[in-house]
């Protein structure tokens, strides 16, 4: 009887180290998964007096790496998913406007389509795209042309944040060397 025990024993430890190894974890993405909100470090602050989250930001970070990213790696006058692997979503907890359209409560995917002066920034109802292969315009729930503001510095990667202006949260989309600015009026 002890032998029997002995031997399920060592065929179960068997089984569970070669079970263990079967996993392989992908390595750090290229271009790393990052979130934005508004009103900034609204999250972390939660069960305090402040605010609670009024706009959520998930995007992908990618590098410019030496490369020239406007009218070369993104191309002028396309749909751009506004980062990397999958389309960029924006999440908001409550109504809000955007270019005088009313928007409800809810999560979207964010697009531009990036010009050398002006992008023209999408709010679309699809979401769970990889990039903008799939983007169907019929689905766009509002399309706003806003400038571009040249900066001295490399915006190394992929950055988008929040600055305040009354009760317009500005949503800044910063890489390389352009900025651009979409203005969110809050209910």
């Amino acid at each position: 009887m002890k032998k029997f025990y002995l031997m399920a024993v060592t065929l179960f430890a068997a089984f569970t180290v070669q079970a263990q190894d079967v996993v392989k974890f992908a390595p750090l993405d290229a271009s790393p998964v990052d979130i934005s909100y508004f009103p900034n470090k609204a999250v972390k602050f939660k069960k305090t007096d402040n605010p609670s989250p009024v706009v959520k930001v998930i995007y992908a970070r990618p590098s410019v790496k030496g490369r020239t990213i406007f009218g070369d790696i993104v191309k002028f006058g396309e749909v751009w998913r506004v980062g990397a692997n999958e389309n960029t979503e924006i999440k908001f907890y409550k109504a809000v406007t955007i270019g005088g359209k009313n928007i409800a409560a809810g999560t979207y995917s964010l697009f531009a389509i990036p010009e050398k002066d002006k992008w023209t920034i999408i709010i679309n109802k699809e979401l769970d795209l990889w990039g903008a292969y799939a983007y169907d315009e019929s689905k766009d729930v509002v399309r706003v042309s806003v400038p571009v503001k040249s900066v001295n510095e490399v915006i190394e990667a992929l950055s988008i944040a929040f600055t305040t202006q009354g009760n317009v949260a500005n949503l800044v989309i910063g890489w390389d060397k352009t900025t651009a600015e979409l203005p969110i009026t809050v209910k």
